[in-house]
Formats: structure tokens, sequence, C-alpha cells
């Protein structure tokens, strides 16, 4: 590319040789030799920025005879960030987490049950926002919740109890709710 350059510098300035359109067009910048840039002095110069500088982005294959239309929701949600037939909050979380679930640490498939989780419960004082939620399988949701102290209403599968963080005495749990008792 540099001899391109350089021969446009000699076609641009006919009368000229090939050494002035060198020190005209090229300098040093940060220790950066030959490097096609303006002449303008104290403040950072326009340049040309050169092949190297771009980043290589690498693509990830499709697996096997994998489409986008046939019905397989979670790879491609997890895959592409969006799915017309999956709500955009479900597959922005499914993108984030690489289509794992953060607590079991196993891959969502087709066919589970997936449930958005407030990473720090709201409440204890968790915000509503993208940054907070993350996605896990129904029954690592329960176990969360139970061990987290929130009060975990949304999950209608209430295999583990929760557990808050001090029961009063006059409390006890009774088939799966906290009951007062009066002695």
């Amino acid at each position: 590319m540099t001899h391109k350059l350089i021969k446009w510098g000699i076609h641009r300035h006919r009368n000229k040789g090939k050494k002035w359109v060198a020190r005209k067009y090229f300098k040093t910048i940060g220790g950066d030799n030959w490097v096609f840039a303006t002449r303008e002095e104290g403040t950072n110069p326009l340049r040309l920025l050169k092949h190297s500088s771009t980043e290589i982005k690498r693509y990830v294959k499709v697996k096997g005879d994998a489409s986008p239309y046939d019905g397989n929701l979670v790879y491609w949600s997890s895959r592409m960030g969006s799915h017309p037939e999956m709500p955009s909050k479900i597959a922005k979380l499914l993108k984030r987490q690489k289509g794992k679930c953060p607590y079991c640490d196993n891959f969502f498939r087709d066919g589970d049950r997936l449930e958005t989780d407030h990473i720090i419960p709201k409440s204890i004082g968790g915000r509503d926002s993208y940054d907070n939620w993350q996605l896990l399988h129904r029954h690592c949701h329960d176990k969360k919740t139970a061990n987290d102290g929130s009060y975990g209403t949304k999950s209608s599968c209430k295999s583990a109890k929760p557990k808050p963080q001090e029961i009063p005495d006059n409390y006890i749990w009774s088939d799966d709710m906290l009951v007062t008792t009066y002695s």
C-alpha cells in the first residue's frame, strides 16, 4: 500500500521526486514508521489506518443441518440474540449467557422451562433491569430463591421452601406457607 501511495504522490506532484513525496506525506507516529498522515503540528494528525489495525472477527459455524426454521428457538436465540417466536428479553439474556444456566452450568435445551430471575432480588434492593436479570431453569430458580432470602412468588413449582433471614418465634412453616401461632 505504501508503494501505491508514493506512486499517487508522484503522479500528483509531477515535478517532485520520491524522497520529497515521502517526506511530505509519510510520518513516524508513536514508533510506527511510514504512516500516511497530515502534517498538522501540535495536534493529533489525521492518518490512514493500516490493514493490521482492523480487528479480526471470528464467526462460529452453524451446527450441522440447523436452520432458523427448524423450531430450535433456544439455539437460534442464544446464537443471534433475537428470534421472531421468542420474546426479545429472553433472547437477549440467552445470547448474553451463551445458552447456559448460570446456576447449574448446563446448556438450555429446547423444551426446558426458562424463568427470568433477578440476580439481586428486588426484595433485597435489586433493580429491575437487564443488568440484574438472568435466565434459569425452573428448578434452578426455585433452589436459588430458597437460598437467597427473597420471597419467591413467581414460580408455580414450590419444591423448596424459602428461608427468610429471620423468622420470629410465633411463626412456623405449614404446607409451604409461613403462618403465625398464638401461644
